[in-house]
């Protein structure tokens, strides 16, 4: 098995016990430090949260034997405009912002920002602005490209 599938599941019980979920792990800087950055199901995050996880990692990752190299652990949020990899995920989250850039374009654009107001049967429902006006729009999940988090300015 991959040093990386090894470490997932030796991180997997460890992230769960603290209510969290692994969003991404990666080596960074010739592998020597170990990126992972965890979530809560509803997309949030905090840095106390981000503290009480990195030492419980700390203790598991110290007890593997299959690590032969010193590292580093970073434990981190995704971040504010993290791109949702997962459509399901909308499905937890308060209204999120998000940006969408579209196969098939809306009102003639490919690009909108806007709240999520719903995510139900493969539909996303999208309050955005266009110009002076506030619309609504149905987006099929297959005509989404990409989407991530947006923050609001």
């Amino acid at each position: 098995m991959e040093l990386n599938e090894t470490l997932k599941e030796l991180i997997e019980p460890v992230l769960a016990a603290n209510g969290v979920t692994l969003y991404e792990m990666k080596w960074l800087g010739n592998e020597r430090t170990l990126q992972i950055a965890i979530m809560r199901e509803d997309g949030s995050m905090d840095l106390d949260t981000c503290a009480v996880v990195s030492d419980a990692l700390s203790t598991a990752l110290d007890s593997y034997k299959g690590l032969d190299q010193a590292y580093t652990l970073e434990v981190c949020s995704p971040g504010a405009e993290r791109e949702i990899r997962s459509l399901s995920e909308l499905e937890h989250m308060e209204k999120p912002y998000v940006y969408l850039r579209l196969r098939h374009p809306v009102r003639g654009q490919l690009e909108l920002t806007g709240e999520v107001q719903s995510f139900e049967n493969s539909v996303i429902t999208l309050k955005y602005r266009d110009k002076a006006a506030q619309r609504t729009a149905e987006i099929p999940q297959e005509d989404v490209e990409y989407i991530r988090l947006a923050v609001r300015i």
